[in-house]
């Protein structure tokens, strides 16, 4: 018993290491996302950390306009990076978890 607590402890530990991994590599996994017209572009990691924002010369004359557009294009961005993390994180961590009983459900 004692042999397999110790070895589920050093999966666990191994296992985390593994998730810090994948969260420094998704650090340079790069979302992008545009507005509809194209009028405004926005890169983030898949940490979720702004890259870059590419704003057309013709929303710099409506700062509403600018204002609503930023708004929606990050909020999709912002989804779409927590996708990409999530999944990413979730199948490390499933995949190195120990066959614990109860605990299968937890990272599908």
């Amino acid at each position: 018993m004692f042999g397999d607590l110790m070895g589920m402890m050093g999966k666990l530990k191994e296992t985390q290491q593994k998730v810090e991994a994948t969260k420094k590599r998704l650090d340079t996994v790069l979302v992008d996302e545009k507005s509809s017209d194209e009028l405004l572009s926005v890169t983030l990691t898949a940490n979720r950390e702004i890259k870059s924002i590419t704003i057309d010369d013709e929303l710099l004359q409506d700062k509403d306009q600018l204002e609503d557009y930023l708004i929606l294009t990050l909020n999709k961005a912002i989804a779409k990076a927590t996708e990409v993390h999530e999944t990413e994180i979730a199948a490390v961590a499933k995949d190195g978890m120990p066959n614990i009983p109860g605990m299968d459900g937890l990272f599908k």
